[in-house]
């Protein structure tokens, strides 16, 4: 077996306090962060490794589960360890909800998807009437019963986020946005048409680890998080008009915000 580039990663410290494994997986993370390694790169394999640092193929696999814990790479059986690719998709809070783009017939997320050259799917769709929970009752003015909306939403058919519209029932019964296809430009689009101009969005944002629901519907990876985004739209008028719960990939999403120095 040949040895490893001479650069591409150093030689483990006998004097340090810190675990071989945890020094391996340091070497590693620099060498990606360093772009040594590329994304969709494959490491080196757990030989390569075993003969380079002179360890067992278990302190190299604790090594690697690591990097996979930090969501930096991910595993394909019989294939090798791989380096994650960084988030496609870059969310310019300032931009994504422009008129302009409803007026062109098209989402926020269709938008996204087609600044990154992404083919934009949606599936899992579902539409019905219930009851509010606490959260969101209080978020549209204490309503009682909403339309809900739940979908997901894929990358050129990966899955990157679940998302469900709440909005209050005497707003959307009866008209385009109860149905799986609510039209060109979205609910959105069409809460405009009945004449409920948006004004501005409120949106709070966290990250955590998925539930494992969560890693079902996303297929996750080990180590990535998701980022849970809860959003409110307000009219002209002042009204709540839609409350949207959104879980994303952590590893699929850039968020960008464009902030007044006054």
């Amino acid at each position: 077996m040949s040895p490893l580039p001479s650069g591409i990663l150093g030689d483990l410290d006998p004097t340090s306090d810190r675990a071989v494994f945890r020094q391996i997986a340091d070497q590693l993370r620099e060498a990606i962060d360093r772009g040594r390694f590329r994304e969709g790169e494959k490491l080196p394999s757990e030989a390569e490794l075993v003969e380079h640092y002179g360890v067992s193929r278990m302190t190299v696999r604790n090594s690697f589960s690591i990097l996979q814990g930090e969501g930096l790479v991910h595993a394909e059986h019989g294939k090798g360890v791989f380096v994650r690719p960084r988030p496609p998709v870059r969310r310019l809070a300032s931009d994504r909800f422009a008129r302009r783009h409803r007026e062109q017939g098209k989402s926020a997320f269709i938008v996204e998807a087609d600044a990154v050259g992404s083919h934009p799917q949606v599936d899992s769709l579902e539409v019905k009437e219930e009851k509010a929970g606490p959260d969101v009752s209080a978020r549209l003015g204490s309503v009682r019963r909403v339309l809900a909306r739940r979908r997901r939403y894929l990358l050129d058919g990966r899955p990157v986020e679940f998302a469900t519209s709440y909005l209050p029932l005497d707003i959307a019964r009866g008209t385009p946005i109860a149905e799986p296809n609510p039209g060109p430009g979205g609910i959105y689009a069409r809460l405009e048409e009945l004449g409920h101009r948006l004004d501005h969005f409120e949106e709070e944002i966290r990250a955590r680890m998925p539930s494992p629901d969560e890693v079902r519907t996303l297929r996750l990876a080990s180590g990535v998080p998701v980022i849970h985004l809860i959003r409110t739209a307000f009219d002209t008028k002042g009204r709540p008009v839609e409350v949207c719960d959104t879980v994303m990939a952590a590893d699929a999403y850039v968020l960008s915000y464009q902030l007044p120095a006054t």
